[in-house]
């Protein structure tokens, strides 16, 4: 078999869960394979979204705002991930894709532990108790890309079975929210996480070369005087 020892090693996207307090892995979930495409969506939160309702002036918000943000854009991503069994002869799977399935799942499911603390909780007759807090996901795509998410959506589409009806084979839809320093409080692992993910932004938007007017039919002059 011919080797490639210099072709380097793709590197894999994944999901990292994190703990909140210490900030060790719990546990590092490597997609079999990367997404094809990526859907990404950003949803700028504008300060002045409703200063003008339709042109003549006459929107109810404060026109010193639509130049402003709130906070962070609103994004989200969405993608396919594939899990096939086939694709892994060397490795034994007597129960299938089962398990790797069963590590997504839990991601938006709380433990059995965690539930019958809530149950003993509610029976001792507490008035007011807290959600279950997960731990903290990170969804990771080469080193540029490293964020704190939460999962919005997980749809789960099996398509092949072992004899005893196991999945050998299954695509899965994620969509993703990217937690800001809107979402979690000051000071939380997260949302330094995202500002160093977003500081990454900053530096790869400095590296790309700027255009010029030129290329518009622009020159400063119409820009000063308000021609375009």
């Amino acid at each position: 078999m011919t080797r490639y020892p210099d072709i380097p090693k793709p590197i894999r996207s994944g999901i990292v869960l994190v703990d909140p307090e210490r900030g060790t892995p719990q546990r590092i979930i490597v997609l079999q394979f990367n997404p094809d495409t990526l859907e990404r969506s950003l949803a700028p939160q504008s300060a002045g979204d409703q200063a003008d309702s339709g042109g003549g002036g006459s929107g109810s918000g404060d026109k010193n705002e639509a130049l402003r943000l709130k906070g962070p854009a609103q994004e989200t991503w969405k993608f396919t991930a594939e899990i096939d069994a086939t694709d892994q002869f060397e490795v034994a799977a007597p129960d299938g894709i089962h398990p790797q399935l069963a590590t997504l799942e839990m991601l938006v499911q709380p433990t059995t532990a965690k539930l019958r603390e809530a149950m003993r909780l509610s029976k001792k007759g507490t008035i007011e108790i807290s959600p279950i807090e997960m731990p903290l996901t990170l969804f990771t795509w080469g080193s540029k890309r490293v964020m704190p998410v939460r999962i919005t959506e997980l749809s789960i589409n099996e398509s092949a079975f072992d004899v005893n009806l196991n999945p050998i084979r299954a695509s899965l839809s994620i969509g993703l929210k990217v937690l800001t320093v809107s979402d979690l409080p000051a000071g939380h692992r997260g949302a330094e996480l995202y500002l160093a993910h977003l500081a990454q932004k900053e530096r790869l938007a400095a590296a790309a070369r700027g255009g010029a007017l030129s290329a518009l039919g622009l020159n400063s002059g119409d820009i000063g005087l308000g021609r375009v």
